[in-house]
């Protein structure tokens, strides 16, 4: 059986008969589970269970409970979850092209994809095909329910198969996935059949397509399309190229302009100096090219010379009205080694916001801006100021009015603000237990790096030995830093301090010429400071994937703990290779919470409070 086909549209159907879902950029693909198999197959017939295994193998390690509803088939979107609305295709379409089992089983480990199910079409033997809408999506909700499987998308779960829920209120969905810089929307009718391989117009997507300026630089004669291009740096670059959007009659006029002008011709297009310039909507750049471009209208008014790369990266990305952008070419960072401008730090944020925002949830934030750009003058921020929008969400202690960055839209509008660098406490506000014990090796000097790997290496040693679980990141700035997640509010700072003084007194009794304790700068010369004392109430941690306001573009960056080692550079984790990195691998701190109950943390503090020696 072939999956339904959706009707393209551009205005948002709206009455009570409509329910609406987000739209994921991936692989259409239905499921089949038999009481001896599973298949998944693609819009074109093709199998892909060799291609995605953790999907296969997590329907096998459910099978007993969902052995009461087969056969099943189930209809969903492929996809690789940059956030909880939006999916990101580069990463499904690399994904895709991998041939070797080995490859693939790393990337499944690593950085699995997931299948986002929003229909079933056989249930328990049963066909659904001519059963309404909304009776199949409220089968669907309850199988997940029954099964305890996500009831939405999610990429921070290690469940591979999560729920697409349809929701009654278009405006606040749309809102949201402009804020996601998701791909889409889809409505449908609540009375809707399914028609296996046929466009059913109760079902319509609504692409969230932007609007890009540029002009023309030569038409293809066999192929009927249109090149199109951008002044970057005063040189001439192509960004792919339009066909369809054009009446016949642009099409046309266009054509007869083209030939009576151009420049030069081969055997397969007319060139055109940069001349006629157009505006056309587009999905996202995907391998420096237009994805899905459709021409909009004759840009009559524009000279070429404004259509350049700068505006298009500032307007390649739309946020909702609440969310204000001021000066989005406004240059952050602009050394010899980083120049980002704030539209693109805006989009790091959004890139990473799913695994930023984990930690900073429920506590205190203290941002330090920097209004014009990491070498002009900064401030620290921990007061919510008068202006902050209503949806920024605060708490009240020791008379100040903290911010609580457990959203995007807070996220983005700190951003905005030019929050380079965030920083939070150990505890969630209102509490005052740490949550995570978080030991800053911070080196003397750049140069001096190793130590820092030296004692990162040595403290994962002891607490091995403990069969305590040792996480490590970056700091983004010049050091590292490394976390134990501890179970939540259980364990007192004194508790804590028990520990780190243990630590504290083991490494420099080991390498008293290397590490120190030693408060007093003038006679710490030039030895590793272990800076256990910062975990303490009060004071607070980079946060990770928080940028660092250093020439380079840091970014605080778990790492996996084979990569620490004397090829470690810090300067390979930025705003601008993060992103990717989280792609290709995955996060390093994906288990942070699952590590909480599992630390032996107690026996050890009863034993050190016994006056044990380890």
């Amino acid at each position: 059986m072939k999956p339904m086909l959706i009707t393209p549209g551009t205005e948002i159907p709206r009455g009570p008969e409509w329910y609406y879902e987000v739209k994921y950029d991936g692989f259409r693909a239905l499921m089949d589970i038999t009481e001896t198999g599973i298949t998944l197959t693609s819009r074109n017939g093709k199998a892909l269970e060799s291609q995605f295994p953790e999907l296969v193998r997590f329907i096998e390690n459910h099978r007993g409970a969902l052995h009461p509803f087969l056969p099943l088939t189930l209809d969903g979107e492929l996809v690789w979850l940059e956030n909880e609305m939006k999916s990101d295709f580069k990463a499904i379409q690399l994904r895709g092209r991998l041939r070797t089992n080995p490859k693939i089983e790393k990337q499944a480990q690593s950085s699995p994809c997931r299948l986002l199910a929003f229909d079933i079409l056989l249930n328990k033997g049963k066909s659904l095909l001519t059963v309404s809408f909304l009776e199949r999506k409220k089968m669907l909700d309850s199988l997940f329910q029954t099964l305890g499987w996500p009831l939405s998308p999610d990429p921070l779960l290690e469940e591979v198969i999560q729920l697409v829920p349809a929701r009654q209120k278009s405006a606040d969905l749309w809102e949201n996935i402009i804020l996601h810089n998701g791909e889409g929307l889809i409505a449908k009718h609540r009375d809707s059949r399914y028609l296996p391989a046929k466009r059913n117009p109760q079902w319509v997507k609504i692409k969230n397509k932007k609007t890009v300026h540029c002009f023309i630089l030569s038409f293809h004669k066999a192929n009927q399309y249109f090149t199109l291009g951008l002044y970057k740096d005063s040189s001439v670059i192509s960004i792919g190229s339009v066909k369809d959007g054009f009446t016949k009659e642009e099409k046309q006029t266009l054509i007869s302009i083209i030939k009576n002008n151009y420049t030069k011709e081969d055997q397969d297009f007319y060139y055109l100096s940069p001349s006629i310039c157009v505006a056309v909507k587009y999905l996202h750049l995907y391998e420096n090219e237009l994805r899905e471009p459709h021409f909009d209208t004759f840009l009559l008014q524009t000279h070429p010379e404004e259509c350049t790369w700068q505006a298009f990266v500032e307007h390649s990305n739309v946020f909702p009205d609440k969310i204000k952008i001021s000066n989005p070419g406004k240059l952050l960072w602009n050394s010899k080694e980083m120049t980002v401008s704030k539209i693109e730090y805006l989009n790091y944020l959004q890139e990473v916001s799913a695994h930023l925002l984990f930690f900073c949830k429920r506590k205190a934030m203290t941002v330090i801006r920097y209004p014009d750009g990491i070498e002009g003058e900064r401030f620290f921020q921990k007061n919510c100021p008068d202006y902050a929008p209503s949806f920024v969400e605060t708490v009240t202690m020791e008379d100040i009015n903290y911010i609580i960055c457990s959203r995007l839209d807070t996220l983005l509008w700190l951003g905005n603000m030019a929050s380079i660098e965030f920083h939070t406490p150990f505890q969630e506000a209102g509490r005052a237990n740490p949550d995570d014990l978080v030991l800053d090796l911070d080196p003397p000097s750049p140069g001096q790096f190793p130590l820092a790997v030296k004692a990162a290496l040595e403290i994962k040693k002891i607490t091995d030995s403990l069969r305590l679980f040792s996480l490590i990141k970056t700091s983004g700035n010049r050091g590292l830093q490394l976390h134990l997640p501890l179970p939540k509010n259980t364990f007192t700072y004194k508790d804590t301090r028990l520990f780190t003084d243990f630590l504290g007194s083991m490494l420099t009794r080991l390498y008293p010429d290397e590490f120190t304790t030693e408060r007093m700068i003038k006679q710490r010369e030039s030895r590793l400071y272990l800076d256990f004392v910062q975990h303490a109430r009060g004071k607070t941690i980079i946060t990770p994937y928080s940028a660092r306001a250093n020439s380079f573009g840091g970014a605080a960056t778990p790492l996996f703990w084979e990569e620490v080692n004397d090829k470690l550079s810090l300067k390979d984790f930025t705003i601008k290779t993060v992103p990717g990195r989280i792609r290709d691998s995955g996060c390093p701190f994906k288990e942070y919470e699952g590590i909480r109950e599992k630390q032996p943390f107690k026996q050890i503090i009863d034993y050190l409070k016994q006056g044990g020696k380890i």
